[in-house]
């Protein structure tokens, strides 16, 4: 049994709190740490059986009877986390991004290379089934070659303005997940990236020196071709689909619905609209990310989703941001 902590218990670490709870047969969360722990939060972590419930975090990485940690705190945290909880032996699941600075992930690289403990990056959207599916059909040589990778992510509502200036901005806290998937989706490193951007859905976004609306086209090392397309606002709900085109053939994806039903009358063609988001749509996905880290954890082996997928994606991320900023092609190999 993999005892567990888990620092930080806002939105990410109560996902994580419930599903390795009624999830993960194979691990026991035995401490929770948030420096804003209040009654309500704590009364909620306690209905799940911790036991241990703290406003310091190190309580959790001092602990000599918890086995590895689930850092769910704000970005700016993650990497400075990391590398104590390296350093006290514990193994290490870190939730995207480790840090909007490659500086910082280095710090962790470093720790890592001292402390051989287990390190995971939570991009939990690898473990969707959609997206299993399709890199299984690219491992399976079912399409051939890939030559074209088109992702579509598009939120249904935009974030509150005041947290782009903490987030990253867009091309760090949401479009880092589809950097992430276009080198899972055919196990490639992405080499070059360029972008056009607009603001079209809140003027307050662009006030805070972002975008909202872009399409971004990468080369990937594999020569395979990638086109993005993000949105903070789709009106009809979460938008989350992809395809590889290749030498053979095509493998692609739909949106996750409450149900396939269509109705059809005199008044047209209906059926439901997308999973409205990432909670609904990709809750499984977080259960099958954890089972994964523990399985590496006892087994010892190498988990699915290294620091080195952690960095690459903050990489393309930064050069995303450059890219708007010189408005031209940026190589993944100028940010250094």
């Amino acid at each position: 049994m993999v005892k567990i902590g888990i620092i930080g218990a806002g939105r990410i670490g109560k996902v994580h709190l419930k599903s390795l709870s009624y999830f993960v047969h194979d691990a026991q969360v035995t401490a929770v740490a948030d420096p804003f722990m209040n009654e309500d939060t704590e009364k909620l972590v306690k209905s799940y059986g911790v036991k241990n419930v703290y406003t310091d975090y190190r309580k959790i990485i001092e602990d000599p009877d918890i086995d590895a940690v689930f850092i769910c705190s704000s970005t700016d945290t993650h990497a400075s986390i990391s590398v104590e909880a390296i350093n006290a032996g514990k193994h290490v699941f870190c939730e995207k991004p480790i840090d909007h600075t490659t500086e910082k992930i280095a710090d962790v690289q470093a720790a890592l290379d001292k402390h051989p403990v287990k390190f995971q990056v939570g991009f939990n959207r690898r473990f969707d089934h959609n997206f299993a599916a399709i890199r299984a059909a690219v491992d399976e040589g079912k399409i051939g070659q890939p030559h074209i990778v088109k992702i579509t992510s598009r939120d249904p509502e935009p974030p509150r303005p005041e947290y782009i200036a903490v987030s990253g901005g867009m091309f760090l806290d949401m479009t880092i997940h589809d950097f992430d998937m276009a080198s899972f989706l055919v196990n490639s490193d992405i080499e070059e990236v360029y972008v056009e951007s607009a603001v079209l859905v809140d003027p307050a976004i662009g006030e805070q020196g972002d975008v909202d609306t872009a399409i971004i086209t990468m080369k990937m090392s594999d020569g395979a071709l990638v086109v993005i397309d993000n949105s903070r606002k789709a009106a009809y709900g979460y938008d989350q689909r992809a395809e590889v085109f290749g030498s053979k053939g095509t493998v692609m994806t739909t949106n996750d619905k409450l149900s396939s039903a269509v109705v059809a009358d005199k008044n047209g063609i209906t059926g439901e609209k997308p999973l409205y988001f990432f909670l609904e749509r990709y809750m499984e996905s977080f259960s099958t990310e954890e089972q994964a880290f523990v399985k590496a954890i006892e087994d010892n082996t190498d988990t699915p989703v290294s620091i080195h997928e952690g960095l690459m994606a903050v990489k393309a991320g930064l050069a995303a941001k450059l890219s708007v900023k010189e408005h031209r092609p940026v190589k993944i190999s100028e940010i250094k």
